[in-house]
C-alpha cells in the first residue's frame, strides 16, 4: 500500500448547521413542475369533489404525482421516462394494496413499507430519474399500505391510479409541440453561462469572474467554478444524448464544443461571448452558429459517446448496496420505534427515514436537518390552515393545490422551504376521508418526523460505507489513463501538424470528451467519500494532482485543435485561390 493511501480511519466530517438551512438561488424550471402537478392533480380530485368521493383521492394523486418528474429531459426521453415512473408508481401501490389486504399486522406492513423504500431509492438512483426521486413513491406507496383494502377493490383503485398517471403522462409531454428542443437549449444555455464564469474568473477584466479575496480566495473560487462549468457541461452532453438526432441538435453540440472548450482554455476563451450564445437559445429562435464554425468531425465524440452506451443496469445497482441497506434498516428501525411509542401512523416515520438518504453521512445529515426544520415549521403552517380548509372540502382540496404548487416554488431553493409546503399538504390529504383532530396530527407529525429523522441517522452512521474509498481509487485510475490516452493522441498530432484535405475521424476528440467525463466522475466520487464516516484516509493530494493534470492536458488539446482548424481553413483558402482562373 502506498503512503498516499494510509490505512488509518479518518474521524467523522464536520456536521454543517447554518449552511444546510441557507437559502439557494430557485432553479431556472421552477415553475414547470410547479404548474404541471396543479395541472396534474386539479381534475381528478374536482372530479372526485364533484362525485363526493374524496375519500379516493389517494389513489388517483399516486399517478396525479407522476407529473413532477422528467423536466430535464428531451421530449423523447421524457415520454419514456414518464412512461416508467408511472407503471413504477403503480407497482408499488399494488404491492402496497396487496399487502393492506392481506395483513393488518403493523408491523409486517411497516417492513413490507421499508423494503419498498429501499428497492424504490435504488432504482432511482440508479436509473437517475432526477428530482424528486424516490421520496413521491415511498410516500404513496406507505401511506397505502395502512389504509384498510380488501382483494377486491385492488383493481378499482389501481385503475384509478394509472387514468390519473397517463393524464400527468398527458400534462408532461404538453409544452413538446410548442418548443420541442426545449429541455435540450436550456442544457446548452446554462452550460455555455457555468463556462462562461469559469472563463471569467481567469479574465481580470471581466467584473463577473474576479474575485474580490487574495490569491487563495482567487484559487478556490476558481475551483468551484470550474466544478460547477465541468458538471454542468457533463450534464448538457447527457441531455443531448438523450435527445433525438436532428439539425437543432447538431447545431446544439457544436455550441456545447465552445463550451468545452472554454472549461479546457480558460484564457483563450471569450466570456461575454459564450453569455451571449446563453441569451439566443432562449425562445425558439434559430440556435446560434459560432462564427469559427465547427465542422462535422468535431461531433464525433458524441457518436462515440452514443456507441459504447451506458452501463448496465446491474452495473449501476452494485455500488448502491450500502445505500439499500441504510435505506431497508433506517427505514423499518424508524417505524417500529414509532409503533413502539403509540404513533398511529408509523409511515411517516418511515417516509421521514427515507427522505434522509443522500450520496454520503454528511450530505445525510444535512437532509435530516432540512427537514425537522421543515416539518416543524410546516406544523405550524397547518395550524393556521386548517381553520380554512375546514371551511368546506372545495376549500380543503383548494388550500391542497396551492400548497403543490408552493412545494415545488420552493423546493429548489432548499429542501427545509419546500417541506413547510409539504408537511400542511400531507396532513390535509389525510382529511380527504373525514375530518380529524388538529391536535392530534401534529402531535403524531411531530413526534414521527424527530423518530425518523433520529433513528433514520443513526442508520446511515451504522451501516458503512467502506467502497466509496474504493470507488474513488477506481475513480482516480480511470482519470489517469484516461489522460494518458489523450497525451498519447496529442503527441501523435503534432507529430504531423498539417491534417489531410479530408481528414479521416479524430480519435482526439472522443478521447477529450471521455477525460473530461472521467475528470467529472472523479469529482463527484472524491466529494461522496469525503463526506463518508469511519474509513481510510482519502488520497486528497493524489486527487489534486491528477484533476489539475488532467486540465492542463484538456487545455493542450483544445489549443492543438484551434491550430489545426486554423491550419484547415488556411489550407482550403490557398486550394480556392489556386483554383480560380
Amino acid at each position: 500500500m502506498s503512503s498516499a493511501t494510509p490505512r488509518r480511519p479518518r474521524p467523522p466530517a464536520r456536521l454543517p448547521l447554518a449552511g444546510a438551512l441557507r437559502l439557494g438561488r430557485p432553479s431556472d424550471i421552477w415553475f414547470k413542475p410547479a404548474l404541471s402537478v396543479v395541472a396534474a392533480v386539479a381534475p381528478p380530485n374536482l372530479t372526485l369533489l364533484a362525485l363526493d368521493r374524496l375519500d379516493l383521492a389517494m389513489y388517483t394523486m399516486a399517478g396525479s404525482l407522476c407529473a413532477l418528474y422528467a423536466h430535464n429531459r428531451p421530449y423523447a426521453a421524457r415520454a419514456r421516462a414518464l412512461a416508467w415512473v408511472v407503471l413504477g408508481m403503480t407497482g408499488g401501490l399494488a404491492v402496497a394494496l396487496l399487502a393492506a389486504s392481506l395483513t393488518a399486522n403493523a408491523v409486517v406492513l411497516v417492513t413490507v413499507g421499508a423494503l419498498l423504500a429501499a428497492v424504490q431509492k435504488v432504482l432511482c438512483d440508479a436509473t437517475r430519474v432526477g428530482p424528486p426521486g424516490n421520496i413521491v413513491l415511498t410516500f404513496i406507496s406507505s401511506a397505502t399500505l395502512f389504509v384498510p383494502q380488501t382483494p377486491g377493490q385492488i383493481p378499482g383503485h389501481l385503475a384509478l391510479a394509472l387514468a390519473a398517471g397517463a393524464w400527468a403522462w398527458l400534462i408532461g409531454m404538453a409544452p413538446g409541440p410548442a418548443r420541442p428542443h426545449g429541455p435540450e437549449r436550456r442544457a446548452t444555455a446554462q452550460a455555455l453561462n457555468a463556462a462562461a464564469a469559469y472563463a471569467a474568473a481567469h479574465h481580470p477584466g471581466d467584473s463577473a469572474g474576479t474575485p474580490a479575496a487574495g490569491p487563495a480566495g482567487a484559487q478556490h473560487g476558481q475551483a468551484r467554478a470550474r466544478a460547477a462549468a465541468a458538471a454542468a457541461v457533463h450534464s448538457a452532453w447527457q441531455t443531448l444524448l438523450w435527445a433525438r438526432d436532428s439539425e437543432p441538435r447538431r447545431a446544439l453540440q457544436r455550441l456545447l464544443v465552445r463550451a468545452e472548450v472554454a472549461l479546457a482554455a480558460p484564457a483563450d476563451s471569450d466570456p461575454e461571448r459564450l453569455r451571449a450564445w446563453a441569451r439566443q437559445l432562449r425562445g425558439t429562435g434559430t440556435v446560434p452558429r459560432p462564427d469559427d464554425l465547427v465542422d462535422d468531425d468535431e461531433l464525433l465524440g458524441l457518436d462515440a459517446t452514443l456507441a459504447v452506451g451506458q452501463p448496465s443496469l446491474w452495473r449501476r445497482l452494485g455500488p448502491l448496496a450500502p445505500l439499500a441497506v441504510r435505506t431497508a434498516l433506517g427505514c423499518a428501525l424508524a417505524g417500529y420505534v414509532a409503533l413502539a411509542l403509540g404513533i398511529g401512523r408509523p409511515y411517516w416515520a418511515l417516509v421521514t427515514a427515507a427522505s434522509l438518504y443522500q450520496a454520503n453521512v454528511t450530505l445525510t445529515w444535512s437532509r435530516g436537518l432540512q427537514r425537522v426544520v421543515g416539518n416543524l415549521v410546516g406544523v405550524l403552517a397547518y395550524a393556521a390552515l386548517v381553520p380554512l380548509a375546514h371551511l368546506h372540502q372545495a376549500a380543503l382540496v383548494l388550500v391542497c393545490l396551492a400548497l403543490n404548487f408552493g412545494a415545488e416554488a420552493l423546493i429548489s431553493r432548499n429542501y427545509w422551504l419546500g417541506s413547510v409546503c409539504v408537511t400542511p399538504m400531507a396532513l390535509l390529504i389525510t382529511e380527504f376521508a373525514r375530518h380529524q383532530d388538529a391536535g392530534e396530527l401534529i402531535t403524531d407529525r411531530v413526534v414521527d418526523t424527530l423518530v425518523g429523522a433520529l433513528v433514520g441517522f443513526a442508520a446511515a452512521v451504522a451501516v458503512t460505507n467502506r467502497r466509496a474509498g474504493d470507488r474513488l481509487g477506481q475513480a482516480l485510475t480511470a482519470a489517469e489513463h484516461a489522460r494518458e490516452d489523450v497525451d498519447r493522441l496529442l503527441a501523435e498530432s503534432q507529430q504531423q501538424p498539417r491534417p489531410q484535405p479530408r481528414p479521416a475521424p479524430d480519435a482526439l476528440k472522443p478521447a477529450r470528451r471521455s477525460l473530461a467525463a472521467a475528470l467529472v466522475h472523479l469529482r463527484t466520487t472524491a466529494d461522496a467519500a469525503a463526506g463518508e464516516w469511519w474509513q481510510r484516509a482519502l488520497p486528497e493530494e493524489r486527487v489534486m494532482a491528477v484533476e489539475q493534470a488532467g486540465h492542463r492536458t484538456l487545455a493542450a488539446t483544445a489549443r492543438r485543435q484551434k491550430l489545426l482548424a486554423r491550419t484547415a481553413v488556411r489550407d482550403t483558402s490557398t486550394e480556392a485561390e489556386a483554383t480560380r482562373p
